[in-house]
């Protein structure tokens, strides 16, 4: 069984989102579940900081040995930050995936986007 944390919200396309600052920024990445259905992440693509994110849209691609995948926004805002260690270490992903392995830090537009999130057990439940 996957990993999910329960002080984390998720979405339908497994991605995972936690507030990160008093500013309201949140960090964005993908989840056990999904990393562990990738295969060994070799390449991720991701926006620019300043880079706007609208919900549902893709803000960049996941590459594993297996497959490229999309990844989705769960926000509307803008990238404030960007892992720049995955561009050397992309497996960081699959090692640790809700700490080292994150992938965008955003300000979102509106911070009741939040509230569409799904909870851990929601998320556990589309996953089972």
């Amino acid at each position: 069984m996957s990993e999910v944390p329960s002080n984390l919200s998720y979405t339908s396309e497994h991605e995972w989102v936690t507030s990160v600052s008093a500013e309201g920024t949140v960090r964005i990445g993908i989840t056990d579940h999904a990393q562990d259905a990738l295969g060994d992440v070799v390449y991720v693509d991701l926006p620019a900081v300043g880079d706007s994110l609208t919900v549902s849209e893709t803000f960049g691609e996941i590459e594993s040995t297996k497959s490229v995948s999309d990844l989705f926004a769960p926000v509307n805002g803008e990238v404030v930050a960007v892992n720049e260690e995955l561009e050397a270490d992309p497996a960081l992903v699959n090692s640790d995936p809700y700490a080292k392995g994150w992938l965008i830090e955003v300000k979102p537009e509106n911070e009741a986007d939040l509230a569409n999130l799904l909870d851990a057990e929601a998320y556990k439940a589309e996953i089972a």
